[in-house]
């Protein structure tokens, strides 16, 4: 009976969560780049937003995102897919970053974030594959700090590569939040204790995100909302 009682519930819950799922056109006009340049491409079958980041700014981790306009989130799940490559100047340390950053404030100076490095995925290097999936929380805990701080503990292996659609599922509740890539049912990086915590404070935008070097695409974007 108990779990007659539990599948019910969670079905519910279920039925809930996918009624507030909205899917979302990537037209300029609901769009703010942030740091980058952006615009609409067709590639590999899909229609696709097309972001670089501003080659002046020479740091990492920042908040270079096209920002969705008049989108809200806390707790949900975030889906889209990403596809990376690498630019003819990219440094030697570009890795094709691309990722989302979400619960972003309304100046862009605080945010979460989880992103992928494909270049490291199938890296003949056991490091750079353990490197291949990012958490990072702006503005204090960039990937080098939780590195030294917490080793392993924000990053993660995934099988990926460079110039292929990757799914990416990041569902968002309280301080958790757990990537999943593609079809797989379990998630590939957990983080346990987003760094700007719960609350009101944390509600905010969401962001397509990219760092140095890559030249990031993104498609079949969807929100639900809990």
């Amino acid at each position: 009976m108990k779990q007659i009682v539990s599948a019910l519930i969670s079905s519910l819950l279920l039925g809930a969560m996918n009624g507030n799922a909205q899917t979302i056109k990537l037209d300029k006009a609901k769009l703010a780049p942030n740091l980058v340049s952006m615009s609409l491409e067709r590639i590999k079958g899909k229609d696709a937003l097309r972001v670089i980041k501003d080659s002046t700014l020479q740091q990492v981790d920042e908040p270079t995102f096209v920002r969705l306009i008049d989108v809200d989130f806390t707790n949900g799940t975030i889906e889209v897919k990403v596809l990376s490559r690498l630019l003819k100047n990219a440094p030697e340390t570009a890795r094709g970053f691309i990722g989302v950053a979400f619960r972003i404030n309304a100046t862009s100076s605080s945010f979460e974030s989880i992103y992928i490095r494909p270049t490291n995925g199938r890296a003949d290097d056991q490091i750079r594959r353990n490197h291949s999936i990012q958490y990072f929380s702006y503005p204090d805990y960039k990937f080098d700090r939780l590195r030294k701080e917490a080793p392993e503990r924000y990053e993660s292996y995934a099988d990926m590569a460079l110039n292929e659609w990757i799914t990416m599922r990041i569902v968002v509740n309280g301080q958790e939040a757990k990537l999943y890539l593609n079809d797989a049912k379990q998630p590939a990086l957990l983080v346990k204790d987003l760094k700007h915590g719960v609350g009101a404070a944390t509600a905010g935008g969401i962001g397509l995100w990219v760092d140095v070097g890559t030249e990031g695409y993104f498609a079949d974007l969807k929100v639900t909302r809990q």
